[in-house]
């Protein structure tokens, strides 16, 4: 749907190091790339961000992207609110945010704790990167 790519390039144009950050992190963020986790799935989320360059180009990439961002699918609720981010905090992906366009609620998972907000706001991931939902 139109919408559903509308809002991903919208993020992904907000992607950038945070304010007062060394610049550790690359910030390299790529919409619905195939990732292979190493439980064997293979997932594609709507934004991984990356500190580094994956080696892979013609295949899965396996590296564990540092945070993924996925905006919620009419039909997809469950999956996008329920599933998805238990299951990327389990394969090692430090912050997991859901944002619901049609509600305008954001989710922020990290492995300790559920942050739950509302459009807009700027979200700062443990990668040093930040993003506005």
């Amino acid at each position: 749907m139109l919408e559903h790519q509308l809002q991903v390039d919208r993020i992904r144009g907000s992607i950038k190091p945070g304010d007062g950050v060394d610049g550790g992190c690359g910030c390299l963020h790529f919409p619905d790339i195939y990732i292979s986790f190493p439980d064997g799935s293979l997932k594609r989320p709507d934004i991984a961000i990356y500190c580094r360059m994956p080696e892979e180009r013609d295949r899965p990439v396996t590296l564990i992207p540092e945070a993924v961002v996925e905006v919620v699918s009419r039909g997809f609720e469950a999956k996008d609110l329920e599933l998805n981010p238990s299951f990327y905090l389990s394969q090692g992906v430090k912050d997991v945010v859901v944002f619901n366009p049609y509600t305008q609620q954001v989710l922020h998972f990290r492995r300790d704790a559920v942050i739950r907000s509302t459009s807009t706001i700027i979200i700062h991931l443990e990668c040093g990167c930040q993003c506005t939902i």
